[in-house]
């Protein structure tokens, strides 16, 4: 037979020595700390995180002051006499004034009711904007 054919030598379970001895486990140097060399946070350490803007919150807190102030100044323009009432006296005093006080109320009560949408408005835009722009 040639050496092509030969059947292969069996080869002992030891460790080989033919690739070279490799250092023990223990010789390992530690890792560099910090980002490598080429890193485009060399400089830093961390990046910084982006300042998130409240814009929102801000439109938010706006539309409030401003129906609080419509309320206030809708309530108080029903005090006092109204000029319709003047040189009335007795019971079409009073039913004047009763009237003014109806209108004012009423008129207080629309703006309310206004807020109240308004706000849900803002709401629903709010959470319709956070899910649009939630990362996945």
């Amino acid at each position: 037979m040639d050496e092509q054919h030969r059947a292969q030598e069996p080869q002992s379970w030891g460790p080989r020595n033919s690739q070279g001895s490799a250092p023990p486990p223990n010789a390992w140097s530690e890792p560099p700390h910090g980002p490598p060399p080429n890193s485009p946070y060399h400089g830093e350490t961390t990046p910084r995180p982006k300042k998130r803007h409240r814009v929102f919150l801000w439109l938010f807190l706006a539309v409030q002051i401003l129906f609080l102030i419509w309320v206030i100044t809708g309530a108080a323009s029903g005090s006092g006499t109204p000029d319709e009432c003047q040189g009335q006296t007795g019971d079409a005093l009073k039913l004047c004034e009763d009237a003014s006080d109806v209108g004012t109320t009423i008129g207080v009560g629309l703006i309310i009711g206004l807020w109240a949408a308004v706000d849900v408005i803002l709401g629903f835009s709010y959470v319709v904007y956070r899910l649009a722009s939630r990362r996945t």
